[in-house]
């Protein structure tokens, strides 16, 4: 029987991506992707590279050899030079000819957001200004209009849509509140409400359930599910908690060593005996 059902495009694609530190391959011709709306998941051992990924794809490194795709424009690509090109260990060495680099601001102004493994709030200032401050990544204004305060209603819309973020994720009670007085599931809440303050269309969620209790991590399958669908995004996720991981990512690709070992499924992954080995544990 022949499926007519139409596969969603791409938001994302890495395609070959590896990332060398002097002799030392982190990322090793890593291709996944991420397709409209969906939530996938990347998981692996500590130090299987996949932060390295998240950096790569946001601009924090060029690769050493490979490409990155945003909504199938090619937003990042590298290839081994100068000394790298004695050192390079990695594979496909030759495929890739041109260099293209972006920094990570321009990154997020291409509606890519990201969190980060340990929490990097302002701790001094509160949620309504941790949430206010993203949204100048959007700001029209320069020096001389913003001196002049020719930009006030560029400012008062973005005070507008930080409440409007607030009340959308339950964070108006406590937007007065300074941000490191918060829990540490709340704090987690607003790391990812400050994300979503840039527009993003590709959220990038690093650990985002590390530290959290069962009942923190049940919330917050809840919230991410829920913001998928308020907010039109597509969701790459790195997390530790298996529960987590299965209960709410449609796909999901497993590292280890920074090669990619396995990706299916959740089924077809708690299933994989390469993944069962490397990262889930076997019986004695």
């Amino acid at each position: 029987m022949q499926n007519n059902a139409i596969e969603k495009p791409n938001v994302l694609r890495v395609s070959d991506a590896t990332m060398q530190f002097g002799g030392v391959v982190a990322l090793n011709n890593l291709s996944m992707e991420v397709r409209k709306g969906e939530i996938v998941g990347l998981i692996g051992p500590n130090g299987a590279g996949k932060t390295t990924a998240f950096n790569v794809i946001t601009g924090v490194y060029p690769p050493t050899n490979g490409a990155i795709y945003l909504n199938d424009e090619i937003i990042v690509s590298n290839y081994p030079q100068g000394k790298m090109k004695d050192l390079y260990a990695g594979e496909n060495r030759g495929k890739y000819t041109k260099a293209k680099t972006l920094t990570p601001d321009k990154i997020t102004k291409m509606q890519v957001a990201r969190t980060f493994q340990n929490i990097r709030l302002f701790k001094d200032l509160t949620v309504y200004e941790n949430v206010l401050i993203a949204q100048h990544v959007k700001i029209r204004a320069n020096w001389l209009t913003a001196s002049l305060k020719m930009n006030y209603k560029e400012e008062a819309e973005m005070r507008r849509e930080t409440l409007r973020l607030l009340e959308i994720l339950d964070l108006l009670d406590v937007q007065d509140s300074v941000s490191s007085s918060l829990p540490y599931g709340k704090q987690r809440h607003v790391e990812i409400a400050r994300a979503l303050a840039t527009d993003p269309k590709l959220l990038l969620l690093d650990e985002p359930a590390a530290g959290m209790n069962p009942q923190e991590s049940d919330e917050l399958m809840r919230f991410v599910g829920r913001i998928r669908g308020d907010f039109d995004l597509s969701i790459l996720m790195i997390e530790h908690h298996m529960q987590v991981v299965m209960g709410i990512c449609e796909r999901i690709y497993v590292l280890d060593y920074g090669k990619l070992i396995a990706n299916g499924t959740p089924k077809e992954i708690q299933k994989n005996p390469k993944v069962i080995e490397a990262y889930l544990g076997v019986d004695d």
